[in-house]
């Protein structure tokens, strides 16, 4: 099993690219850890997705086709989804309903120093990729709030329920990721 990680943040020093890597530690044995950055992709343009697509575009695409499931890691910006994730998305989205995200197992996770963790993002978020016939983990939701409290200045989780959740979370999500690759 290969889990593509992907964080809808930009910023140095992020709680969710932080959160993508404290998952990766937590997956169960056996299951390869990639992570990808959308910092270079050019904002979509129909008129340059071509059949040859920009090389970030493109390394995009074969990282995507080379996971079997996807944990998406995002910070809530006015309610929503950042825009470096949403372009990302609009991206790999094509063609429609055939894209490389149609069937590909999603986790979804959030980290923010508000108080809800980015809940109205992943509601933004399960929208889109239902658009993209993407399955996403329907419950729990993971969500990390006072996402500053939890790790320390290396990165590292460090708040102890925070790591017993995620570790039941990312491990859950695997097994229900492997039972949808079975069939």
């Amino acid at each position: 099993m290969k889990l593509l990680g992907i964080s809808g943040s930009l910023r140095n020093g992020s709680f969710n690219t932080k959160l993508v890597y404290a998952a990766a530690r937590r997956l169960p044995k056996g299951v390869e850890f990639s992570f990808v950055n959308c910092a270079d992709l050019p904002l979509y343009n129909k008129d340059l997705d071509l059949e040859v697509k920009p090389q970030a575009v493109q390394n995009l695409l074969d990282s995507i086709l080379a996971s079997d499931c996807l944990l998406i890691a995002s910070p809530e910006y006015n309610y929503s989804i950042p825009g470096v994730l949403k372009n990302a998305l609009d991206w790999v989205s094509r063609p429609a309903y055939k894209s490389v995200l149609a069937g590909k197992p999603t986790a979804i996770v959030s980290a923010s120093i508000g108080p809800v963790g980015g809940a109205r993002m992943q509601v933004h978020l399960r929208d889109v990729l239902s658009a993209t016939l993407t399955p996403v983990v329907q419950a729990p939701h993971f969500l990390v709030p006072q996402a500053q409290e939890k790790f320390d200045g290396e990165g590292n989780l460090v708040d102890e329920d925070t790591g017993r959740r995620l570790e039941r979370y990312i491990q859950d999500f695997i097994v229900w990721a492997e039972s949808l690759s079975v069939r």
